[in-house]
């Protein structure tokens, strides 16, 4: 490494904003803490969300961005799923890849490539530039757990996963139903079950996995990948999360639903959003909204539109939904805002949600259980409603109900949740005894996230490990104790 320029680490992130987030901000924690320089790689086909700019934006000037080119997808059908359209675009833009990461090598003394979980397909080709590659896994611990355990599930059954006669036993994590499993796996007949499991073989050719999660959260399941580690099983994975946005002293003067938190009692708000990309069906958006009505609490909604067709319809951006007026609230009951004036607000697709989470009058959030959202509310210490919707949303549930983080809707699966069951889930959260045990959970991982960021915290510990690892390999030695945790 040239004693002139600062050590370089290239990120090649996947599309959507719940990916494009995270690596931003381990991007910005390893230029702020120890000197790095990054560029992050991003994808031109038309699959990135708007927001991923303002995102990237923010970052130090250290940390720049290169845009690979649009590649075809119209030969996809229209309803191929999220990962269908991710995973076609990764392994059809490999060789403009290649090419930017030999201009990248030759500009800039790069020690480490850290590829999106999605992207794994892209880890031998900085093998063939010399770059050691990794595995930058944006979600939890289980879910690496089990695409690492995915290519022998499907050598070894034929059966769809959810008749599996016994719950998959993934390392140091709980038992898991075959319908609680990775959405992408529920249908193996569908072109993305096959395209994911291909993309899974790929995983173990990484040198490690930057994991964001940190210990407090999934102690169990760190302690066993360190003993499979140990054996040489897996590489070994760094846990070094949250990566989480700094809450912005700018935000209530610009945001309303934050001047609008600032009139409501401690504690007594519901924050009900199903991240950048859920989308409910019209029915269960009504049954929702009534449910919200008789409950009795007061409540901050951010209102995707509806989908009958597709959970995660608005990942890649809303489209226009006809009408002349694309606006999401107008699929609420006629009446509904009126009603509920002064103890509930609806605000469209978006609203400032780590503000939202710190905010003191927020005590509980309804949540599709996406990763971020997971952290975020962990990091603010509130108990959760969860409502998963897809991806691995499922997974992330069952680990939040059995630690006692977040209550479920007891509802058929599958089917719409009732309004009734909706108002008794969420007064249950907010003034009932489950709440208030959740709560009291939700305040100690609060605490344990703040541990594990803290200065000698051990998600701390675990980003400095690898960053000696990488200096000392660019400079042909080894790293001293540059051990996972």
């Amino acid at each position: 490494m040239s004693a002139t320029k600062a050590p370089h680490v290239v990120m090649l992130t996947s599309p959507g904003i719940g990916h494009v987030l995270p690596m931003a901000e381990l991007a910005r924690r390893l230029a702020e803490d120890h000197g790095f320089t990054t560029t992050i790689i991003t994808y031109s086909s038309g699959i990135s969300s708007p927001r991923n700019a303002s995102v990237l934006a923010s970052l130090p000037a250290c940390v720049t961005t290169a845009a690979l080119p649009a590649v075809p997808l119209d030969d996809l059908p229209a309803d191929a799923r999220i990962e269908t359209r991710m995973l076609t675009v990764v392994t059809r833009v490999l060789p403009h890849l290649r090419a930017l990461l030999a201009e990248l090598v030759s500009a800039h003394d790069v020690v480490a490539f850290l590829a999106d979980m999605f992207c794994a397909q892209a880890l031998p080709l900085a093998a063939e530039q010399g770059v050691p590659p990794y595995i930058a896994f944006l979600s939890g611990l289980a879910t690496l757990a089990f695409m690492l355990r995915l290519p022998e599930l499907d050598s070894a059954t034929t059966c769809a996963y959810r008749d599996l006669p016994e719950p998959v036993r993934l390392p140091g994590c709980v038992p898991l139903r075959g319908d609680d499993l990775l959405d992408t796996v529920k249908d193996r007949s569908n072109p993305a079950y096959a395209l994911l499991v291909e993309m899974t073989r790929h995983l173990v050719l990484a040198d490690g996995f930057v994991v964001n999660t940190f210990d407090g959260m999934e102690h169990d399941t760190i302690t066993a990948f360190q003993e499979l580690s140990d054996e040489g099983v897996y590489p070994p994975v760094y846990p070094v999360g949250p990566f989480l946005r700094a809450c912005s002293e700018d935000a209530a003067k610009v945001h309303g639903c934050l001047r609008w938190l600032d009139d409501q009692p401690d504690g007594s708000v519901l924050y009900v959003c199903f991240g950048s990309g859920g989308a409910l069906s019209v029915e269960q958006t009504a049954e929702l909204a009534a449910g919200l009505e008789a409950c009795g609490q007061r409540f901050l909604w951010v209102v995707n539109f509806p989908s009958d067709k597709d959970s995660s319809a608005s990942y890649f951006g809303a489209a226009s939904h006809g009408g002349g007026d694309d606006d999401p609230l107008r699929f609420l009951s006629e009446g509904f805002s009126e009603r509920t004036k002064g103890v509930g607000l609806c605000v469209p697709m978006w609203a400032p949600q780590v503000e939202v989470l710190h905010h003191r009058s927020v005590g509980g959030f309804l949540s599709h259980c996406g990763w971020n959202s997971t952290l975020e509310a962990m990091d603010a210490g509130v108990p959760m409603v969860a409502w998963p919707l897809f991806a691995e949303q499922r997974m992330n549930a069952v680990l939040l109900e059995k630690a006692g983080l977040a209550l479920r809707p007891a509802s058929p699966r599958g089917e719409v949740v009732s309004r009734e069951e909706v108002a008794a889930v969420a007064r249950e959260l907010m003034v009932g005894e489950k709440g208030k045990a959740a709560r009291k959970k939700a305040t100690d991982m609060r605490m344990a996230a703040a541990e594990a960021l803290a200065l000698e915290g051990p998600s701390r510990r675990a980003l400095a490990a690898i960053v000696n690892k990488w200096k000392q390999g660019a400079h042909g030695g080894t790293a001293n104790g540059a051990t996972a945790i």
